[in-house]
């Protein structure tokens, strides 16, 4: 699975890669993935329960902060939106800033758009 942006920055296309392999693992509407401050990755799907219902991005912020991350550097969801959701782009601003990077690509991992969480 490669994505379709060569002038992106590797760490940048690793993310993207990531949340294409959840999305496509677990068979949901959307992947994502988030780099901390000391590059450690987290990659979730959508989920959707009866008693609970997160993006995968919420997910993949969550997942960070569960896992003792203090700061993010990029995030990125792979999805058929066309952008990332407001609450989304909160969740990220969060933990990570105003200023953190939100990558959105399609499902065939081409960035439509980089957005900041502010």
């Amino acid at each position: 699975m490669t994505t379709q942006n060569t002038g992106l920055d590797p760490e940048d296309r690793k993310i993207i890669t990531l949340a294409r392999s959840a999305r496509a693992r677990n068979g949901v509407p959307e992947g994502a993935a988030v780099r901390d401050d000391t590059g450690r990755t987290y990659a979730a799907g959508t989920v959707d329960l009866d008693s609970l219902k997160l993006s995968a991005l919420r997910t993949a912020v969550a997942m960070a902060v569960a896992s003792g991350a203090t700061s993010l550097e990029a995030a990125a969801v792979v999805t058929d939106a066309e952008a990332a959701s407001d609450e989304d782009r909160a969740a990220v601003r969060d933990l990570g800033g105003a200023g953190t990077p939100v990558l959105v690509a399609g499902p065939d991992g081409t960035v439509r758009s980089t957005v900041s969480a502010g």
